[in-house]
């Protein structure tokens, strides 16, 4: 495992020619502005390179030791000079040739991030707004594939009404040790990736609220543990209201009334049983 080991050229089963023998990635970075507009930050390849002159993302040959986010983020800062840190990773959208795949890692920015070429692989970096993009001279695999990976650029929340979830995963004896079910749900969550319709991998930002005898629920990686003063139900709406407008939040639960309230917010709703059933429990 030797870095630039992805570099060169290979065939995929449809008899495409692309670069990197261990597929490539491509980083997506959308800035929303005050108003919910989305900017995309896109790069005009270089004249000498493969489809220059078009426009896609900054990204190239991903290396055998690398998964798509690392590649990504490692192009991105060649090419670029952006710095990871400054980043949310959101989620993954594959492309798949037969034998060959593109990886679109899209990722948040909270601010339009200084970005010009870095090397000689780009002429040009420049953010632009959501409707423009279509527009430019796009690179014909980020066409193709565009229809699809702007539908999943929001940033996205799962809220979880912890005991309702609890209460549906129905554990032995777990109406006795409410603490000790919910810290088994979370850890639980915290090890599973859930499945999107249309992303390969999705991190969404995931919000849980504790309530009762569970408040002292510990911190788990990967989920923001809320602990209700009062009322689960009115913390949720609270989480809720505080999501910003261009926000896709879902709250899983079964509570009739609470979801009545959170949709009234422009929240989506899933029962447990969603979650429960990708848990495997």
């Amino acid at each position: 495992m030797t870095a630039r080991d992805g570099d060169g050229w290979t065939e995929c089963a449809l008899g495409h020619r692309h670069w990197g023998i261990h597929g490539a990635s491509g980083l997506l970075v959308v800035h929303h502005d005050d108003r919910g507009v989305p900017h995309v930050l896109m790069q005009k390849r270089a004249v000498w390179s493969h489809h220059g002159g078009t426009w896609g993302l900054p990204g190239g040959a991903r290396d055998s030791h690398e998964d798509a986010v690392t590649s990504a983020l490692r192009e991105a800062r060649e090419e670029a000079a952006l710095a990871g840190d400054a980043l949310r990773v959101q989620g993954v959208y594959l492309d798949d040739h037969g034998g060959w795949v593109f990886e679109t890692v899209i990722a948040e920015s909270a601010e339009l991030l200084a970005a010009a070429p870095a090397n000689a692989e780009s002429d040009e970096l420049r953010w632009l707004p959501l409707p423009e993009v279509t527009g430019r001279n796009l690179h014909p695999g980020f066409a193709a594939t565009w229809g699809e990976v702007q539908a999943a650029i929001k940033p996205e929340i799962i809220v979880l009404d912890v005991a309702n979830i609890v209460g549906a995963r129905a554990e032995h004896g777990w109406w006795h040790d409410r603490l000790g079910a919910a810290t088994r749900l979370l850890q639980d969550v915290s090890r599973r990736r859930l499945a999107h319709p249309v992303l390969a991998q999705w991190f969404p930002r995931m919000v849980a609220v504790v309530e009762g005898a569970a408040r002292n629920a510990p911190d788990v990686p990967g989920i923001q543990v809320v602990a209700a003063t009062g009322s689960g139900d009115d913390a949720i709406v609270d989480v809720v209201r505080r999501a910003r407008p261009w926000e896709r939040v879902v709250v899983v639960t079964a509570d009739r009334e609470l979801k009545e309230r959170v949709g009234a917010l422009g929240a989506e709703t899933m029962g447990p049983k969603w979650l429960l059933a990708q848990l495997g429990a």
